[in-house]
C-alpha cells in the first residue's frame, strides 16, 4: 500500500482523515510541521502524497513547502492543502509554490479520497512523461551529436583533399612538395565537454558551434617556414573558404618558444540537405616545430615531473636554437635549387 502524510495541529482532523483514508493507504500523522519534516526526511522515498494544514504552531505549511523546495522534496509526490482558507489570494500562492490540490473543511469523505487519488495518479502521470520526454531528449542530442560528428569529418576531409591537391600542383610545377605530412584530429566528446566547462560556457551544442573552434583540425607539416605561408595563403585564396581568425605564432612565438601558424577557417560541405559552413583549425609547422610542439605538450599533461623549470627553459633555449635552424636550412635549400640561374 501507498504512504501519505497528514499533517495537522487539531487532532480531530487527523483521526477523521486517517479513518477515510486507511483502508487505501498507509496514513503516517504529524501534528505540526516540525514533525512533519522530521517524517519526510525519514520517510521520503516511501510518501506518495502529503496532505498538509497551513495554520499550524512551531512551523507553519508555508514554513514546510519552503523547506521542501529547499530539499527538492516537492518534486517527489504531490501536496495537498488541508484548509478551512477559502480566499482566492491563499490558493494562488499555494498553487505558485507547486501544491497539487486542496482538501477543504469540514471534510466529505468521498471529495477526500477522490482527490488524493486523483493527485496520486496525475504526479505519477506527469513524472513519466517527463522522463519520457527527457529520455527522448537524450536520444536525439546524442543522434545529433553523431550527425554533428559526421559532418565535423567531412570538413577534415574536404580541407584534406584541398590540401592535397595543392601539394600535387607544387610537385609538378616546382619539382617538390611543399609540406610533409597531414595530421588531422576530432575532438572526443569528453574532451569537448571539458574544454567548455573550463571556459566556462554551458554544456550544449550550441556552445559546441558557437564557442569552439577546434573541434576539427589539421596540422600540416611543412619542410621551410616559407612554405608554410605560401601555402597557407594559396588556400585561402579559394573562393569557397573563408578565413575567420589567423594566429602567427612563427612571428610571435608564445612566451614558452611555442611556434606555429593557425588558421580558423569556414568551410563548405555538402549534405543531404544542403550545403553547410563548418570550422576547421588548421596548424602549420616545420618538422622542427612539430618535433618541439609534441615534447612540450608531454610535459604539459605529464603528471610529478621534477625540476619543471629547468625543462622549461631547456625547451625555450630549444625553441629559439629550432627557429634559427629551420631558416639556415631553408637558406641551403635555396642555394642548392637557385644555384644555376
Amino acid at each position: 500500500m501507498k504512504k501519505i502524510l497528514v499533517v495537522d495541529d487539531a487532532k480531530l482532523n487527523r483521526e477523521l482523515l486517517q479513518d477515510m483514508l486507511n483502508n487505501d493507504y498507509i496514513v503516517e500523522t504529524a501534528a505540526d510541521g516540525a514533525e512533519a519534516l522530521k517524517k519526510l526526511s525519514a520517510y521520503q522515498d516511501e510518501i506518495s502524497a502529503l496532505l498538509l494544514d497551513l495554520r499550524m504552531p512551531v512551523l507553519d505549511g508555508f514554513g514546510v513547502i519552503r523547506e521542501m523546495k529547499y530539499n527538492n522534496w516537492m518534486k517527489q509526490f504531490p501536496v495537498l492543502i488541508i484548509s478551512s482558507e477559502n480566499a482566492v489570494e491563499i490558493e494562488t500562492q499555494c498553487l505558485e509554490l507547486g501544491v497539487s490540490d486542496f482538501i477543504h473543511k469540514p471534510f466529505e469523505s468521498s471529495i477526500v479520497k477522490h482527490r488524493v487519488k486523483n493527485a496520486i495518479e496525475l504526479f505519477t502521470c506527469k513524472n513519466q512523461l517527463e522522463q519520457t520526454v527527457a529520455e527522448q531528449a537524450k536520444t536525439l542530442k546524442k543522434q545529433y551529436q553523431i550527425i554533428q560528428m559526421q559532418a565535423e569529418q567531412s570538413a577534415i576531409v574536404e580541407v584534406e583533399t584541398k590540401l592535397k591537391v595543392l601539394n600535387a600542383e607544387f610537385s609538378q610545377e616546382y619539382n617538390r612538395n611543399p609540406f610533409e605530412s597531414i595530421k588531422s584530429r576530432l575532438k572526443s566528446p569528453e574532451s569537448i565537454y571539458e574544454k567548455l566547462e573550463r571556459k566556462g560556457f554551458p554544456v550544449t551544442v550550441e556552445s559546441i558551434r558557437e564557442k569552439l573552434s577546434d573541434v576539427a583540425g589539421l596540422r600540416v607539416i611543412c619542410s621551410f617556414p616559407d612554405d608554410i605561408y605560401r601555402i597557407a595563403e594559396l588556400f585561402c585564396q579559394q573562393d569557397d573558404i573563408i578565413l575567420l581568425r589567423k594566429k602567427d605564432y612563427i612571428k610571435n612565438p608564445k612566451p614558452n618558444g611555442y611556434r606555429s601558424l593557425h588558421l580558423i577557417l569556414s568551410v563548405p560541405i555538402f549534405l543531404s540537405t544542403g550545403k553547410r559552413y563548418m570550422k576547421v583549425e588548421v596548424q602549420f609547422r616545420t618538422i622542427a616545430m612539430d618535433f618541439w610542439a609534441s615534447l612540450e605538450h608531454k610535459l604539459k599533461y605529464k603528471k610529478d615531473v621534477k625540476e619543471t623549470d629547468k625543462i622549461v627553459a631547456q625547451l625555450k633555449t630549444c625553441a629559439d636554437s629550432i627557429e634559427m635552424l629551420d631558416y639556415q636550412m631553408q637558406e641551403i635549400r635555396d642555394k642548392i635549387y637557385y644555384s644555376n640561374e
